[in-house]
């Protein structure tokens, strides 16, 4: 306790709070002094799963809701994974298994649920049906690929004339059922009640008043039309849904606006590089990286700490790459940089050289110095992102003018 008293000050409210740092990890040199701070709900663990996305969106939600004046919420995770993998699902099949099928997502599947099937509280579905404490979905993921294949292997040895059941998609229903939580196929009829009311998915979608076309998506690659819509080439985008195309200034610029405005964003990055520590509570990009020394490896989902990683750059403020578009781009189309993990960015803060760092939270729960929150440099945002998620009033006028929204 003392340790953290050290560090950070904890301003609580409820079920939201905004926690402010002034370093990354006690004995750090680094000083960083609070712009703005935004409040977000406690931090989670996403645990041995691939669904960050769905944390990351949802923890992005949970501050909109607040900010709207619609009260303190910790939404469902499960549910949208639940709703998700049934969307996979059909696509897969209808592809002939062209498109992703596994545990990862976009920031766009959030909408893409809470349009159709509403959403719930996690207290009201938890996601942890199968004997665990934590979510792991190694085993349903297993079981669900092989049905999914199956269904493609079977259409694949018949004759073209053949039509498939009308039970396959529920056969992957009773799947999620088994491991999530049951949840019957017309979503109105699953019915809760939550602070004293009585709710179905949809009714306390419509209470939360959150809209979901007024949120968008911003990135930045040059292999697209500056200014226009693209569709974010990543495997995860399997709703193939679009976002604004704009420069890498445009994107930073967008990213200080939104939380100077008072608006969070959810944010989508490589964090891969040897530079992105989470241990330390910090990602940037040391101009010298001979200096990292690194001992084990990621796991396959980024969905904890992964390797263990030292260096003097990540306690003592060093030199950093200038990072241009043709760094990025060359990156992206080399796939150095690539899309591994959802976060979501609540707050701007400043070194004492007066570089800009955003404060992001992630979901691989609390195990080090700042509670499960990390420092990101001005620089590893321009080279690492893969794209930001704000709402509409959130980014510059200028921008919307540019972009036609």
């Amino acid at each position: 306790m003392q340790k953290l008293i050290l560090i950070c000050l904890v301003v609580f409210s409820t079920t939201l709070f905004a926690q402010e740092f002034t370093t990354n990890k006690e004995g750090s040199e680094y000083k960083f002094e609070k712009i703005v701070h935004l409040d977000a709900t406690p931090v989670q663990s996403q645990g041995w799963t691939g669904t960050c996305w769905s944390f990351s969106a949802l923890s992005f939600f949970e501050s909109e809701i607040k900010r709207l004046g619609k009260g303190d919420h910790v939404l469902a995770e499960m549910w949208i994974v639940y709703q998700a993998y049934l969307g996979k699902a059909e696509k897969y099949i209808r592809t002939d298994g062209n498109t992703n099928f596994d545990e990862g997502g976009a920031f766009h599947d959030i909408p893409w649920v809470i349009k159709q099937f509403g959403i719930v509280p996690n207290e009201v579905f938890a996601g942890l049906n199968y004997g665990f404490k934590g979510h792991n979905h190694a085993e349903m993921v297993s079981v669900l690929k092989g049905a999914v294949n199956g269904v493609l292997t079977y259409r694949q040895e018949m004759n073209e004339n053949t039509n498939l059941s009308t039970a396959w998609l529920d056969g992957v229903r009773g799947i999620l059922n088994a491991y999530l939580g049951t949840v019957p196929e017309k979503v109105e009829d699953f019915k809760f009640k939550y602070n004293g009311k009585d709710y179905n998915p949809l009714t306390f979608r419509d209470e939360l008043g959150l809209k979901m076309d007024e949120y968008h998506s911003l990135t930045s690659f040059t292999n697209h039309e500056l200014y226009k819509e693209c569709r974010l080439e990543i495997a995860d985008n399997w709703v193939w849904d679009k976002s604004y195309n704009v420069t890498i200034d445009d994107m930073w610029a967008a990213a200080e606006y939104s939380l100077t405005q008072g608006y969070t964003f959810a944010w989508a990055a490589d964090v891969s590089e040897d530079y992105f520590d989470f241990r330390n509570a910090i990602a940037l990009v040391p101009k010298d990286k001979s200096t990292i020394y690194v001992d084990g490896e990621n796991n396959k989902n980024f969905s904890d700490a992964g390797s263990e990683k030292k260096s003097s750059c990540f306690m003592t403020p060093t030199e950093e790459d200038v990072v241009t578009t043709e760094m990025r781009q060359l990156a992206y189309d080399n796939k150095r940089t690539t899309d591994d993990h959802g976060m979501h960015a609540v707050g701007l803060y400043k070194d004492a050289a007066g570089k800009k760092w955003i404060l992001i939270k992630n979901s691989w729960g609390t195990s080090n110095d700042c509670d499960g929150y990390m420092f990101i440099s001005e620089q590893y945002f321009r080279y690492k992102t893969i794209n930001i998620y704000l709402h509409q009033e959130a980014i510059p006028k200028d921008l919307k003018k540019k972009i036609g929204l």
